[in-house]
């Protein structure tokens, strides 16, 4: 990375979908709440180095103190066992909801790796060997009660901020308070400030949640 150090936060696909080391990462950072623990009860993350960088990430957690729970460590090891099979149910989920959703008039875009066609698949394709269940939903037009009360009608969802559980979640987001890197929104998506639902698909069946998020809709059109 010419001469730099090359730090990567790789939740989103985890050690199975996407070998940051082997692509020249330094240090690859995993929040161990999500694909790993599964069942939202572990608070745990890790970072792991490269041959260069091991021994001074090594020097510096001593140095600091820091552990790792004996249950956190446990709850984490159970979670390992099914990840695989975890990861695979929710990424095949997502994609048949994903399809489903960008044919909706209601939908300007959807935008999730995995799916042909949106933002970033090609280096998907290109770099990764898995994914996830996690998308990002760009509602047509501007209005955020709307997109709130689309949220609140769903109800095999529920209302949360972590992701990578066994359970579906929603969440409505401001994409355009965060993004500092790339610009938004993202092209051939709403200019006016388009707001966005945050899902994350979880281990139910993908029908059940499509036909959630279809009566959903309904509570989005109807003020």
């Amino acid at each position: 990375a010419r001469g730099l150090t090359v730090l990567m936060d790789n939740t989103w696909a985890g050690p199975t979908g996407f070998a940051a080391l082997s692509h020249g990462v330094d240090l690859s950072i995993l929040a161990l709440t999500k694909h790993v623990g599964g069942h939202s009860d572990v608070m745990l993350g890790s970072v792991t180095a490269n041959a260069e960088y091991y021994p001074r990430l090594r020097k510096r957690s001593l140095m600091l103190g820091q552990q790792a729970s004996p249950d956190d460590c446990a709850l984490a090891l159970r979670g390992l066992r099914t990840m695989d099979v975890r990861l695979r149910r929710s990424s095949e989920s997502a994609l048949t909801i994903a399809e489903w959703l960008q044919t909706r008039d209601e939908v300007s875009a959807v935008l999730f790796p995995l799916l042909p066609g949106s933002p970033g698949h090609d280096l998907w394709k290109r770099d990764f060997t898995g994914g996830c269940g996690l998308m990002t939903v760009i509602m047509a037009g501007s209005d955020a009660a709307a997109r709130d009360r689309l949220v609140d009608a769903l109800t095999l969802f529920g209302i949360g901020y972590s992701w990578g559980g066994f359970e579906s979640l929603a969440l409505g987001v401001h994409p355009e308070r965060d993004r500092a890197a790339m610009p938004w929104p993202p092209r051939g998506c709403d200019p006016q400030h388009p707001h966005a639902v945050r899902l994350w698909i979880g281990l139910e069946d993908p029908a059940d949640l499509i036909a959630d998020i279809e009566q959903a809709l309904a509570a989005w059109r109807t003020p």
